[in-house]
């Protein structure tokens, strides 16, 4: 009988456990997703640049001119439409992006399909697809 309580005991805070990892791995989702939609509604491109995946950045560095790019844009408005995680844990979202050109006080409008993966060594949700691209707006 003690034997069946400690096996049920066990195999609850191993239960518990699990529920409390994957909890805190979408705790670090939602507040990722947050700080990099303020990031960019806000024009801090060096703080969403920080969250973008280091071999990301390796591989494509921030020429001035893509930084320039993005300071000749205010953004007016930042939409989730959705998001999905594939098999592998990898998350799909898709935000609209609203611009306005600040010489011409235009507005456009992007879609930006977004590619985020959780580093389990760090604990951190990487964006694997880059910073927006500014230049796709109509």
């Amino acid at each position: 009988m003690k034997g069946s309580i400690r096996l049920l005991a066990g195999f609850a805070l191993l239960t518990l456990l699990v529920a409390c990892s994957g909890n805190a791995r979408r705790t670090a989702l939602d507040r990722t997703l947050y700080a990099y939609h303020s990031a960019i509604r806000w024009g801090d491109i060096d703080t969403a640049w920080r969250m973008v995946d280091p071999e990301y950045r390796e591989a494509h560095p921030l020429s001035s001119i893509d930084r320039s790019r993005y300071d000749q844009y205010s953004v007016s408005g930042y939409y989730e439409q959705g998001r999905s995680e594939t098999a592998d844990g990898v998350l799909h979202q898709v935000v609209q992006i609203a611009l306005i050109n600040r010489h011409t006080q235009t507005e456009k409008v992007m879609v930006d399909q977004q590619s985020w993966r959780w580093d389990e060594a760090t604990e951190t949700w990487w964006l694997t697809s880059g910073l927006p691209d500014y230049r796709k707006a109509r």
